[in-house]
């Protein structure tokens, strides 16, 4: 039987100085690359508020406090809505007092 070519797997010198000293020698992850940090905006909610705007979907929006907001999103910016509604005023809508929103 012959041997089989096998790749010996030898520490690096830094590991085997601190192995000497008797210290625990790094993880060898820790020199690897690091993982870049995913994006901070994705652009969907942007993607989603454009699309529902230029079809003028009817929309529900429920509110903290559980009430429901029924109309078409006019226009939208960082941190509120501007929603058009049949019969009774616009509102300006802060995004932080919806609490969820969908198709009516």
């Amino acid at each position: 039987m012959e041997p089989a070519n096998r790749k010996l797997i030898r520490p690096s010198f830094t590991e085997a100085k601190a192995e000497a000293k008797g210290a625990r020698p790094p993880s060898r992850g820790a020199a690897g690359p690091k993982r870049t940090s995913p994006p901070e905006q994705t652009n969907a909610e942007n993607f989603y508020y454009l699309k529902q705007m230029q079809s003028k979907t009817p929309m529900s929006l429920v509110l903290r406090d559980g009430e429901v907001l029924k109309g078409v999103i006019e226009w939208y910016d960082k941190d509120c809505l501007k929603v058009n509604r049949e019969g009774a005023p616009n509102l300006l809508v802060f995004k932080s007092n919806i609490k969820y929103m969908h198709k009516a």
